[in-house]
């Protein structure tokens, strides 16, 4: 029997976040198991809360995450990773979970999400979302790898976002992980760091050249919404999202602030109070008008100029 489960990556900074998550994940799943992968020595807050509330189990080989956050840091310049502890993520293919779904902290689900590890009898990777319709390859890869045809356009059509996917322990040995990591850092060309994402692009260069057998689950009518908070059309009803008539499957803020007066901040909130007592919050600010704004931006442009040319006097 295949060990299936999901994993996220957090501390205690992001540990709002996670328990929001987890109140989205077990508000529909008692039952599936959830691993945390720390992000860094600050963990045992989160962890303490998701462990005692959800039943959240800790990577059971802390050595094995030092062993590759180590050995990441010796493959790549000190000046490649933006944020390398990101790369921590890539120990699920060396975790205990034969399947596994990875979620980001700034994510709620809606359903049962982990009906999307059925689909990993048939493929290696599945993701859930619209990046290529949406932004190409950008905040991947370089035209550099379209001009040198080092993907097919099919294969780049399958560009993800890191945030949510899905896999298969046995599709990836760390000898061929470690393979691709040190080809990544030999070509910092073929990738486009401009928006200080990190895991992004070498995770995506990972799995087009090792995985065949991929799938975007929006191609399933049942999975075909959108997923990213910075849409404005999403309609709330209850615990729900919905694009028109359809259910959305889960909600990622990526990008997009998690804060009061942002996108969908009620809806975050409720699931993070989930069975609580919410806190009483202050009133959002008002949002500023882009005409306020761009002002705003002119003036303090203006005092900048100023007070460096004032500088030397």
């Amino acid at each position: 029997m295949h060990r299936k489960g999901i994993y996220i990556v957090a501390n205690d900074r992001v540990q709002e976040q996670a328990i929001a998550l987890l109140n989205s994940i077990r508000r529909v799943d008692a039952e599936v198991t959830v691993i945390l992968i720390p992000f860094d020595d600050h963990y045992q807050g989160v962890f303490d809360h998701l462990h005692h509330h959800h039943g959240v189990q800790l990577f059971p080989d802390l050595d094995l995450i030092t062993a590759w956050t180590d050995k990441i840091g010796m493959i790549f310049p000190k000046d490649f990773l933006n944020l390398p502890n990101k790369l921590r993520k890539i120990v699920t293919w060396l975790g205990p979970l034969d399947q596994f779904l990875y979620i980001d902290a700034d994510i709620i689900v809606f359903d049962r999400i982990a009906a999307a590890l059925d689909y990993l009898d048939d493929y290696d990777f599945i993701c859930c979302d619209y990046h290529h319709r949406g932004r190409g390859i950008q905040d991947v890869f370089a035209p550099l790898v379209v001009d040198q045809h080092l993907f097919t356009a099919a294969d780049l059509q399958d560009v993800f976002n890191s945030g949510f996917w899905g896999s298969r322990k046995d599709a990836l040995s760390p000898a061929t992980l470690e393979a691709i990591l040190r080809d990544c850092a030999a070509h910092r060309e073929y990738f486009d760091f401009s928006q200080k994402t990190t895991d992004q692009p070498l995770l995506n260069y990972l799995v087009l050249k090792t995985m065949a057998r991929r799938f975007n689950l929006v191609r399933l009518p049942d999975w075909s919404t959108g997923s990213w908070a910075g849409s404005p059309q999403f309609q709330r009803r209850e615990w729900q999202l919905y694009d028109g008539d359809r259910p959305l499957r889960y909600l990622h803020w990526a990008g997009t602030p998690l804060q009061p007066g942002g996108a969908y901040w009620d809806l975050w909130f409720a699931y993070r109070y989930w069975n609580q007592d919410p806190p009483v919050l202050p009133p959002a600010p008002p949002p500023q008008s882009q005409g306020l704004k761009a002002a705003i931006d002119r003036a303090r442009s203006l005092w900048h100029r100023l007070k460096a040319g004032l500088g030397g006097l």
